[in-house]
This record gives C-alpha cells, sequence and structure tokens, in this order.
C-alpha cells in the first residue's frame, strides 16, 4: 500500500493556473501508474488525467485536453498536475490515486486501492 497527500488547492478565478502535488510513500514510486481523479458537489467522482508507471504515457478526461498537464518527478515520489486556463466548471475536489503496474486504461475509480485525502480546487466566475 501507498500513501498519497495532496497539495497546491485553492481559490483562483477563471483562466488562472494552479498545480496540484500528490507527494507518495511507503513504497517504490516508480512501479505505480498515477491518475487524477475530482468530484464536483452532487457529482460522481471522474477521471481527469492518468500517467503511466514505467512509459510516462499520459492520457486525459476530452475537458481538461490542452489546459491540463500531469507529470511526474521519481526521485521526488511526486506526481503533478498542472492547471491552465480554469474554468469554473473546474471546481471540485481533486484526489490522486495510484495502482500499481497500472496501464494506460485504467481511468475508473474502482480500479484504485490507493487514494489521497484530497484537496480542494475554487475556481470564480
Amino acid at each position: 500500500q501507498v500513501q498519497l497527500v495532496e497539495s497546491g488547492g485553492g481559490l483562483v478565478q477563471a483562466g488562472d493556473s494552479l498545480r496540484l502535488s500528490c507527494v507518495a510513500s511507503g513504497r517504490t514510486f516508480s512501479t505505480y501508474t498515477m491518475a487524477w481523479f475530482r468530484q464536483a458537489p452532487g457529482k460522481e467522482r471522474e477521471f481527469v488525467a492518468i500517467i503511466r508507471w514505467n512509459s510516462g504515457v499520459t492520457n486525459y478526461e476530452d475537458s481538461v485536453k490542452g489546459r491540463f498537464t500531469i507529470s511526474r518527478d521519481n526521485a521526488k515520489n511526486t506526481v503533478y498536475l498542472q492547471m491552465n486556463s480554469l474554468k469554473p466548471e473546474d471546481t471540485a475536489v481533486y484526489y490522486c490515486a495510484a495502482r500499481e503496474y497500472g496501464s494506460i486504461g485504467n481511468t475508473k475509480g474502482g480500479q484504485y486501492r490507493d487514494w489521497g485525502q484530497g484537496t480542494q480546487v475554487t475556481v470564480s466566475s
């Protein structure tokens, strides 16, 4: 099991940028595929972005493509989510999740056992 701690959320205006971080501990980070999910009030949790453990291949939910970038620094046991051109509809609690040896197709929340506590992102119009 890996422990995950997110940070970097906050209140911003539409068009602004934020960078979320998720620090992992407890296991070998480089063997974990990492993903970001989000959950807005009254809505189901949804996939945002994923980065594969061994290739660095990434994938994104359609509404964030071109605006969000997921990256990882294995030396720092950290995955990032750079969010640019933020919109009010991006407002949600953002969670990072980890799956050992996960594939790029692991975009369902139920496929992840390890989760962080979440960080709130609020985008005002």
